[in-house]
């Protein structure tokens, strides 16, 4: 998810970076609410997988120098900073591909490209004089430590909201939407070898900004001006962040009024005990966030008239205490992922090698060149 990613750059960013060391650790992580398990629930009397799909996952995770791998019964990633590859592993096809940053880098272009021709087909004809207005894009995040504390994993840890919200706003159909994000982690004292992993992922946000930093120049053009300042309150945000996040759950959706969604721990989501279809109401919400976050990768934007949520919509309770979830708020998804197993013992590199008798086969990537 692009918001989980911005947060392991931005922590890690924070980071100086000793010398190399193995680590390990276990991460558990569970889809546990949003309007997307109403839909999983229906495709699950249709699709094992589907069903599946609300089960939790747990996976190895290796740090060996360069190379990271993220191990699990169905499947095997594994990034390596000096061959600047990904190599993902399918257990139950027993196939495997492997793709360089550049592939990735092309295939992102390529992407932008088809979306920028599909929306250019769907757009009417611009009025004589008048040239199209990109849309206007704002960027807010905001970090608060609580006084609540609690044991996770047989850890003391302390809790922390991090709280992020995409508005955009169309200046020709003043079409506005807003995708936010809310991670309530729960942070335990540093943890010995886990600088391990946040070095490396350090690494990997460097190496990433050198190979993707002109593919994502559209997208960060799009932000309004002051648009530096606003990377920079954000770095300091994430400064407040002290220790491991033993523990997070992580909402994803949308909002209106510029209030963000409350944390987990300030209004838990209602059980959902059937297949009920989402309201009209989530499905246009959802159609906001997707264009939101469509823009960020070139895949869409505005290009349907719908009516500002404001209007229509109460304003949400934005105490601190007792929020709730209002109509003005839609949680598309709700994840939990949990840390355990850490450890500083040294790794075995045959961890890292695909298994004898796998097959190699095209990344989806190459397919598209034709």
């Amino acid at each position: 998810m692009i918001f989980r990613s911005w947060i392991a750059v931005s922590l890690c960013t924070l980071v100086a970076s000793p010398a190399f060391a193995d680590f390990r650790h276990e991460e558990t992580t569970q889809i546990t609410g949003g309007t997307v398990v109403a839909m999983m629930k229906i495709a699950g009397a249709f699709s094992k997988d589907a069903r599946q799909g609300m089960d939790p996952v747990t996976s190895t995770v290796l740090v060996k120098g360069n190379r990271m791998a993220r191990i699990n019964p169905d499947r095997t990633e594994i990034t390596d900073l000096d061959k600047e590859t990904i190599t993902t592993i399918d257990h139950r096809k027993k196939q495997y591909t492997v793709e360089t940053f550049e592939q990735m880098k092309q295939r992102m272009e390529e992407a932008q490209k088809k979306a920028q021709q599909q929306q250019a087909k769907k757009k009417p004809t611009q009025p004589q004089g008048g040239d199209a207005q990109p849309s206007k894009m704002s960027f807010k995040v905001n970090v608060r430590n609580t006084a609540v504390s609690k044991r996770v994993a047989g850890l003391d840890t302390k809790e922390s909201i991090l709280t992020m919200e995409l508005e955009a706003a169309d200046q020709q159909s003043a079409q506005t939407g807003s995708l936010a994000m809310t991670n309530d982690m729960w942070l335990a004292p540093e943890i010995p070898g886990y600088s391990e992993v946040r070095d490396f992922n350090k690494r990997l946000a460097l190496k990433m900004g050198m190979v993707f930093g002109d593919v994502f120049k559209p997208s960060m053009a799009a932000m309004q001006a002051g648009s530096g300042e606003g990377m920079a309150e954000m770095m300091k945000e994430m400064s407040k962040l002290k220790g491991v996040p033993v523990m997070q759950v992580m909402r994803i959706g949308s909002t209106a009024n510029g209030v963000p969604l409350p944390a987990a721990s300030e209004a838990p989501l209602p059980a959902s005990n059937g297949p009920a279809m989402p309201s009209a109401g989530d499905v246009a919400k959802q159609s906001a966030t997707s264009a939101i976050a469509g823009r960020l990768g070139g895949f869409g934007g505005f290009g349907r008239k719908k009516k500002d949520p404001a209007q229509d919509q109460p304003a949400p309770d934005q105490s601190q205490s007792g929020q709730t979830a209002t109509s003005s708020q839609s949680v598309l998804m709700e994840s939990s992922t949990q840390l355990t197993g850490f450890s500083s013992a040294p790794v075995d590199s045959s961890q890292f090698n695909v298994p004898a008798g796998y097959v190699q086969v095209a990344a989806e990537s190459k397919s598209s060149n034709h």
